[in-house]
């Protein structure tokens, strides 16, 4: 499972949420494995149940304040039983004042203990984007990533097959580059996103002429840094003999990552022209999002064309009932 460690989070979040180091130092390689947040003002009422010292711990004016109505023996008492839990990081919100008594507790637990001058709201809603994308499931595609009509179309196949000059062709008809030949590809909830990897970025290689910039020839409405991924084209050598899909009723799934993704299979052999063809699959896909389904629509108007008024199989010309 990805993972970061505190200090991390520290150095790549102090200039955005104004982050300061309070306490707690000796913990700053302890590890946060979880995006979700927790702001969690029962705990300091005693309720433990739900509470997740796994998960970052927000503590904002509400929880400060709370402190401040005890006495010094009923603070330290709700302290001390909240530190004695395995927190992984605290973080304290709106700049405030944390009192002696728990900065004590917190060094002593060894419990990072870091200040923003942000209010809560905002620490909690760009701490969770950063942690979703930071901790999400990755992994790498040998394949070219383009965005054809808002449909984000990764396109495979084996070394050669003419993945990179499929898209230069979807390029010049103006649909947009996002990855050439090496694909990151993040998992985001139930969606999978999909990068260039940074030296890469907005270039191609094209055997016979290199490696091209796409953004100073074409322009920047030709690129895009990154895209949902929502359609998998397989470009595959045409086989003899090989039983391929003509009705489009076959539902064909590429996993990545652990999701489902819609699978084309594209056979390639000369006279096809298969940038045209990737352009109608993710304009077929695009479709089908919306509920309309060529296929099957076909396949119902046959039916209904095949079948007489009354119900009975149609006769075909020339032939009498037995």
């Amino acid at each position: 499972m990805p993972e970061i460690s505190v200090r991390e989070l520290f150095e790549e979040q102090k200039g955005p949420l104004k982050l300061e180091w309070v306490a707690g130092a000796s913990g700053a390689d302890n590890r946060i494995a979880h995006s979700r947040l927790q702001k969690y003002s029962l705990a300091f009422a005693g309720y433990y149940e739900f509470f997740h010292p796994e998960r970052v711990q927000i503590v904002g004016e509400t929880e400060i304040s709370y402190l401040a109505t005890l006495s010094d023996e009923g603070a330290r008492e709700v302290i001390a039983t909240f530190c004695s839990h395995p927190i992984c990081c605290i973080v304290v919100t709106k700049g405030l004042e944390v009192p002696p008594d728990f900065l004590a507790a917190v060094e002593r637990s060894g419990i990072p203990m870091l200040r923003s001058g942000c209010q809560s709201s905002h620490v909690i809603s760009h701490l969770s984007e950063y942690l979703e994308t930071r901790l999400a499931h990755s992994t790498t595609a040998h394949g070219v990533l383009i965005d054809v009509d808002g449909v984000g179309v990764l396109i495979l196949g084996k070394s050669g097959i003419g993945k990179s000059e499929s898209a230069l062709h979807l390029i010049q008809r103006g649909h947009r580059l996002v990855a050439d030949d090496v694909v990151d590809i993040q998992r985001t909830g139930e969606k999978l996103v999909g990068r260039s990897v940074k030296l890469a970025r907005h270039h191609m290689e094209i055997r016979g002429l290199g490696i091209l910039n796409i953004r100073d020839l074409f322009g920047v409405v030709s690129i895009r840094d990154e895209k949902w991924i929502e359609l998998v084209i397989q470009l595959e050598e045409w086989e003899p003999g090989q039983v391929y899909d003509r009705l489009g009723l076959d539902e064909l799934h590429h996993e990545i990552l652990g999701i489902s993704l819609p699978l084309v299979r594209i056979p390639v052999k000369p006279g096809r022209n298969i940038p045209t063809l990737v352009e109608v699959a993710a304009r077929n896909q695009l479709l089908k999002t919306r509920g309309y389904r060529s296929a099957e629509a076909f396949q119902e108007e046959m039916l209904k064309h095949l079948v007489e008024p009354t119900g009975r199989p149609a006769i075909p010309a020339g032939r009498s009932e037995e």
